[in-house]
Formats: structure tokens, C-alpha cells, sequence
């Protein structure tokens, strides 16, 4: 049995015609919680990292709508590395997951839906505290 995965992959659905395509997510169907939050990160050079925190209780959904990012992931015991680089692919994370965005294309637009308001209390910037807010055994 492999580890549990730390992120969830989302399959964004397209539909479309000859006039052009639309994305869809929907509560219940692509998206397992009601948005409270949306913010896109764009222009990030490709020497940008940006994350380097995890959150206690906020859940996100990240989508990349143009180029690519690199997630690397950790619970303080498994690590993962995902490419973001599809409009139609998805990733919902979890509290408890320290992220870092890496490698990011010149032409990059992350789009995040969260299930809370902004609220810096919910950060966990530092990994040492991370690690023990987080114990796994």
C-alpha cells in the first residue's frame, strides 16, 4: 500500500465548441467546500518560491490557467513534487501541509479557491513549529 497522497487532484471539467471552451467548477461536483477566498499569484519570475508555510485549518483548491508551477509538498514524513501545467487538473489541499511553489513558467496565473477568509493566525511559517503541530509517527 502506498502512502496517502498529500493532495487531492481535482479534474476540472471543460466543455466547449467551435465559439470556445469553459472551465467549470462546481460545490459538490469539482470543489468538496463553499469559497470564501479567491486570489491569483501572476508574474512570478521563475527564481520565485513562494509558499514556505502550512495552514492549520484552510483548505484550497490551485489551479494553474496558464503555464506551470512545481508543488512540493511534505507532512513532515512523505514529500511530493506535482506539476501544475494544465487549466483542466487540479489540486485540493489540506491543513497540515507544508508547501513550497517553485519553477514557475514567465507566463504562470495560479488561481486558489479557499474555504476561509484571509486570517494569519491560521499560517504556520515556521517548519519547526510545523512539526509539532503536525506530529507524524
Amino acid at each position: 500500500m502506498s502512502p496517502p497522497a498529500l493532495a487531492q487532484s481535482v479534474v476540472i471539467p471543460q466543455r466547449g465548441d467551435a465559439r470556445g471552451q469553459l472551465a467549470i467548477v462546481e460545490l459538490g461536483q469539482t470543489l468538496p467546500f463553499p469559497v470564501r477566498r479567491v486570489y491569483w499569484i501572476h508574474d512570478a519570475t521563475p527564481q520565485s518560491e513562494r509558499g514556505y508555510h502550512a495552514h492549520r485549518q484552510l483548505r484550497q483548491l490551485l489551479v494553474c490557467v496558464a503555464g506551470s508551477v512545481e508543488l512540493e509538498l511534505t507532512d513532515g514524513k512523505s514529500k511530493e513534487t506535482l506539476r501544475l501545467d494544465a487549466f483542466s487538473q487540479g489540486v485540493v489541499l489540506g491543513s497540515g501541509v507544508w508547501r513550497v511553489l517553485r519553477n514557475f513558467s514567465p507566463d504562470c496565473i495560479l488561481v486558489v479557491l479557499t474555504d476561509r477568509e484571509y486570517n494569519e493566525a491560521d499560517y504556520i511559517r515556521d517548519y519547526a513549529e510545523f512539526l509539532q503541530a503536525f506530529p507524524h509517527a
